[in-house]
């Protein structure tokens, strides 16, 4: 006959003592953690090759730009810097597609919405923390080629309030198109737990969206509906913000027509606002149909 006898083992755990940092560390923690993981940090060597190549790819003319002029001694720089964010609007397209659905699909995928919910954490909490990530690396990719630029103009001596002038409507710029790429992104991402899927949707949506604004805008130009060809420019999210930055700080578009005047310029501002807080307002709404069991 067998003898079963209990037995206590000491594991070593001990009550936790220390502070508890609540809801606002774990929102920063995510946002952190969001961001790093954007550029790959913390992530397999792999993850790193895509966001640091479009980096550098947005980085390398800046440098290139900033020698030459010093080089032949211009006293300007030969392209803006808000022109120079539109320039490379390909690369910056790009990154959105790539890592909009590494932000949010993976976590659909994996399903872990319930361990962070299980936390103090909410679904807003959540959204704030990923959307806030996201547009946090599109202004870097977009901020640091400019600044590179304008530390090259100040190399080359020129003028300083000009290019500070400048450069901080470049940064102005940088900040409006990161809220309404990162959050078009982030609302197409979050639809489908497959990051495939989610980066062909986004890329898709920004190629169909410039496509369809272009067509109509120069077929209104050419049919002398000019005021027409500046308000279709609302449909493509880039050409918004140009038409924003066009209005505030006098910038030139590339499409046919600028915002029509000072009307023109309120709507474009409204719209962008509007696109900002719609894509936030819409992620909120998908986040509270996720499960969270």
């Amino acid at each position: 006959m067998s003898n079963n006898t209990g037995v206590i083992h000491d594991i070593g755990f001990r009550h936790y003592d220390g502070p508890r940092l609540g809801r606002g560390y774990l929102v920063r923690s995510l946002y952190i953690e969001s961001l790093r993981g954007c550029y790959g940090l913390g992530r397999s060597a792999k993850s790193k090759i895509m966001p640091f190549l479009l980096l550098v790819v947005m980085v390398a003319p800046a440098v290139i730009v900033a020698v030459v002029a010093g080089v032949t001694k211009l006293d300007k720089l030969p392209i803006s810097y808000v022109q120079y964010m539109f320039a490379l609007g390909a690369a910056i397209a790009i990154f959105v597609a790539a890592q909009a659905p590494a932000t949010v699909s993976r976590d659909l995928r994996f399903r872990v919405m319930p361990l962070y919910l299980s936390r103090p954490l909410t679904r807003n909490d959540y959204v704030l923390a990923k959307y806030g990530a996201m547009s946090s690396a599109l202004f870097i990719l977009i901020a640091v080629p400019q600044t590179a630029l304008f530390a090259g103009a100040l190399l080359a001596k020129m003028s300083f309030w000009p290019n500070a002038k400048d450069w901080a409507a470049g940064l102005l710029g940088a900040l409006f198109l990161s809220l309404v790429l990162g959050g078009i992104g982030l609302l197409i991402a979050s639809v489908t737990p497959r990051r495939g899927f989610g980066v062909a949707a986004v890329i898709t949506v920004q190629l169909l969206l410039g496509l369809v604004s272009g067509v109509l805008a120069s077929l209104a130009d050419v049919q002398g509906h000019r005021s027409l060809a500046g308000y279709v420019a609302l449909i493509n999210p880039v050409s918004l913000v140009q038409g924003v930055l066009h209005w505030m700080v006098d910038t030139p578009v590339s499409y046919p027509q600028p915002p029509p005047g000072t009307v023109g310029g309120l709507v474009f501002t409204a719209a962008m606002i509007a696109v900002i807080a719609g894509c936030y307002a819409l992620l909120i709404a998908r986040y509270r149909k996720v499960s969270a069991s």
